[in-house]
């Protein structure tokens, strides 16, 4: 995805965090696996408008800086900061270029993150600058698309997603078309899906160890509000997954 469709999506963006897939599923399955956050820094990589960096303060975390490639993000992102202080700062960055940091975090997170990388090396470089931004046995949490993702298998329209492929191939993986489907516009972007090995060989040559993926769960409010039923299309082929590692 460009920076240029992130910079023209802007304040938009939250309102992917309220579509059934991201409200029921994504938010509190990832801030599940990330854990108590109260007396540790974050570092929060593609950060957007700051969702996660803003719930990571209200959480306790002593220091929380977000770093997205898009100034729209992160103007946006700041525009919330100002509205309602938290302390958390924000800047624009490149991941695959991070500039070295003041201090090393104890958690980095990447919400889809590594794959907008636009070869393997990228992704090397990524994972090379989050451990080096890292303190010793520091943890990274990662969102990802889900390797083993069989699009369309079923249709993912009534969690407010859209994927498709492409038909394009790049050397980490299939290329997907993905549509958030919001009211009134819906926003769509292309991404790669890398392959599952493509994620582990960037982090273990990057540093870290301990890889655990981790799957997707619908959350109990999830249940309550639409039923165990509405959901087994998308837990019999979740469209993401997670993925955590140690510095």
């Amino acid at each position: 995805m460009s920076v240029q469709v992130y910079d023209e999506i802007g304040e938009a963006f939250e309102g992917f965090k309220a579509l059934p897939l991201a409200r029921y599923g994504e938010v509190p399955s990832f801030l599940g696996m990330v854990g108590d956050v109260r007396g540790r820094s974050v570092l929060d990589l593609a950060s957007g408008t700051g969702f996660y960096s803003r719930e990571f303060k209200r959480r306790g975390a002593t220091e929380v800086l977000g770093i997205d490639i898009s100034g729209e993000m992160v103007a946006v992102a700041r525009k919330f900061e100002e509205r309602d202080p938290l302390g958390v700062r924000y800047e624009v960055g490149d991941v695959t270029e991070l500039r070295p940091l003041e201090r090393r975090f104890d958690i980095a997170t990447g919400v889809q993150l590594l794959h907008y990388s636009v070869d393997i090396a990228a992704m090397e470089r990524m994972c090379r600058n989050v451990h080096r931004s890292l303190v010793p046995g520091g943890e990274f949490f990662v969102l990802a698309q889900n390797p083993d993702y069989r699009a369309g298998e079923p249709p993912l329209d009534r969690y407010g997603f859209r994927c498709e492929p492409t038909g394009e191939e790049s050397e980490a993986g299939p290329r997907y078309r993905i549509t958030a489907l919001l009211d009134p516009a819906p926003i769509s972007f292309v991404a790669t899906n890398p392959r599952r090995e493509v994620y582990e060989e960037s982090l273990r040559a990057a540093g870290f160890s301990e890889l655990t993926w981790v799957p997707l769960e619908v959350s109990e409010a999830g249940v309550r509000e639409h039923g165990a039923d509405y959901w087994a299309d998308l837990l019999a082929n979740p469209p993401l997954e997670m993925l955590r590692c140690r510095a």
